[in-house]
């Protein structure tokens, strides 16, 4: 899982955010802090299902789902 979680960690700064610098912690709120909005969301489920090869449902675009990377990379797995 650690692999999943470096990996989301940089596209998330490089690609999403666009801040290669940022410092992103595991259980760092991402959706529910405002720091990801709406339409980044969107890009980032892309990002998973073409990275990891798993398809992320409209309904699951929540902070509820995936408001942590540590959340999202569970997420992941289990689709795995």
């Amino acid at each position: 899982m650690n692999q999943t979680i470096e990996i989301l960690t940089e596209k998330i700064k490089n690609d999403i955010l666009r801040q290669p610098k940022r410092k992103l912690e595991v259980d760092e709120p991402l959706i529910s802090s405002g720091l990801i909005d709406s339409f980044s969301l969107v890009d980032l489920a892309l990002v998973v299902e073409e990275i990891f090869g798993v398809h992320i449902e409209d309904y699951e675009l929540t902070a509820d789902t995936f408001d942590t990377i540590e959340q999202l990379a569970v997420l992941i797995r289990s689709r795995q």
